[in-house]
């Protein structure tokens, strides 16, 4: 009997799953089986280019949730998911000589590490003459249709939305195939989840004292599906999502669905239908729609990385922009620990590493506080953001550092951000900020945002000594973006020397 093999990657569901549905129908009209597998491949838990582990331990928890929950959904239509452990090419070789394997079939991935693995295995079974096909991306936009080439995609994003949005439609999401005829026997080196977590190289979770608002990122299908639900249809938080997106601290400030959407769990076809499901039945406003605007966000960072490939990574980003970044690893440090003096800045840092986390608001700002105040090179950001954060998607994790170091194709020159005003703006109170950074829990709220301005007995009655209990500043934020703004209209000069310590000028 034929065997078609689906290969699950980025794309951990059953439903709206072009590949799985491609086999199924393969396997009914030849009576043949269907085999889905998953490629533990070490290269995902290496070491980034600056020596970062690549998967972190919470988002490789999220992963193995993932897949056990994509197994239970595949038993329910007689599968089962056979996970293989090594390098994908050399997986799939030993694969073809113990399977008579009839085809392949997986979802390309855009981002150059995903299509240069894929264009190993492809040449393999090319040796095997086994049919491969690699589907189109899982965007909301169907590629076939949309109104011009990849390489013909805008490059900046609201002439991209306006020609999309001008086209109209969306096609819904598939179904879940019928059941089908599944792999009779085990595979040699067939391992579980449970198994994977006794590989020398899989990370250990070292995760202590998170606060229980963290348990909200479970892996899977049926948790994605649920916030979903949640945030649509029991909280109604859709209905206020333009009001409350910008929030980092209550749950429902946004719709959190980036982790499902990243590993696959929902297709974005499937968040757009149940977006229009509940414009029927409940409302239709601006922020119904914001949340299609997200998703658009997200198509376009697709489509650039398909377009412009590794140009996405280089220290010049998109642009190409030559600047002569600083390098100086006490200041990354401080912010990789939250410890610049920032209570904003520190706290986001902080949820990142405790929670795997870390809302768009908080990027915004981290991102140009690293690249505009401290003048550090913007991969650096954007490979500890790889590293920690669950929701890590190559395409759109390097396409917004791009953004935000000024160096990408829609951006908008020497833009940053006023970490003080942001704080004041978005968390007024300090809620946030006292929630992730306990040594300021009992600072006034008059001086949450810049404890360094407390004299000496108030810091005293507030049991936070600066230069002690919590980090002096370690640049002056206007002083320091002036320079760096020099530097970044100047590229081909020299850095300017910056301050790395000490209040300058407040």
């Amino acid at each position: 009997m034929s065997t078609h093999v689906v290969w699950f990657r980025n794309d951990l569901r059953v439903a709206d799953h072009a590949p799985l549905t491609n086999a199924c129908k393969r396997a009914a009209s030849e009576g043949g089986h269907v085999l889905p597998i998953y490629v533990m491949d070490p290269f995902w838990f290496g070491r980034t280019e600056r020596g970062f582990p690549r998967t972190d331990a919470k988002r490789a928890n999220f992963l193995l949730e993932c897949l056990r929950d994509l197994d239970r959904n595949l038993r329910e239509i007689g599968g089962k998911l056979r996970i293989l452990c090594g390098d994908s090419s050399a997986v799939f070789a030993d694969l073809c000589r113990e399977v008579a394997i009839e085809s392949v079939s997986c979802f390309h991935e855009v981002s150059t590490q995903e299509t240069a693995i894929e264009d190993q295995v492809r040449s393999e079974l090319s040796k095997q003459s086994v049919d491969f096909k690699a589907f189109s991306p899982a965007t909301m936009c169907d590629w076939d249709r949309l109104p011009f080439s990849i390489p013909e995609t805008p490059e900046v994003f609201t002439k991209f939305r306006r020609l999309v949005e001008k086209r109209g439609h969306f096609s819904p999401p598939a179904p879940v195939p019928d059941k089908f005829q599944a792999f009779p026997s085990d595979l040699v080196g067939e391992t579980n989840c449970e198994d994977l977590k006794k590989l020398s190289w899989y990370p250990r979770d070292s995760r202590s004292n998170q606060p229980s608002d963290t348990n909200l990122f479970v892996g899977g299908i049926t948790a994605g599906t649920a916030r979903l639900n949640h945030y649509l249809w029991e909280s109604d938080a859709l209905s206020r999502y333009k009001e409350t997106r910008n929030g980092m601290l209550a749950v429902d400030d946004s719709s959190k669905l980036s982790s499902w959407l990243a590993f696959g769990c929902l297709s974005a076809k499937q968040v757009m239908q149940e977006i229009d499901h509940y414009e029927s039945k409940r409302v239709k406003n601006d922020s119904t729609y914001w949340l299609k605007f997200e998703l658009l966000w997200r198509d376009f960072f697709i489509l650039m990385s398909a377009k412009h490939g590794a140009h996405l990574y280089r220290a010049g980003g998109l642009q190409n922009r030559q600047i002569d970044w600083i390098s100086n690893d006490d200041m990354f440090q401080a912010w990789v620990q939250g410890k610049t003096g920032y209570p904003l800045i520190d706290a986001n840092m902080r949820e990142l590493s405790q929670t795997g986390y870390m809302s768009n608001r908080g990027r915004q700002n981290v991102a140009s506080f690293l690249t505009k105040n401290l003048g550090l090179d913007w991969r650096l950001g954007a490979e500890w953001f790889e590293s920690k954060l669950i929701d890590h998607d190559p395409s759109l994790n390097y396409g917004n550092w791009n953004y935000a170091a000024g160096i990408g194709n829609d951006a908008r020159e020497f833009r940053w951000f006023n970490t003080n005003k942001q704080a004041a703006t978005y968390d007024p109170n300090g809620d946030y900020v006292r929630h992730w950074l306990p040594e300021l829990h009992k600072v006034p709220s008059d001086w949450i945002h810049h404890p360094w301005r407390m004299g000496e007995s108030l810091q005293q009655s507030a049991d936070c000594v600066i230069g002690t209990d919590y980090p002096e500043p370690i640049v002056d934020l206007f002083h320091s973006a002036e320079l760096n703004k020099q530097r970044y209209e100047r590229p081909n000069r020299q850095p300017a020397k910056l301050a790395t310590q000490g209040l300058l000028q407040f």
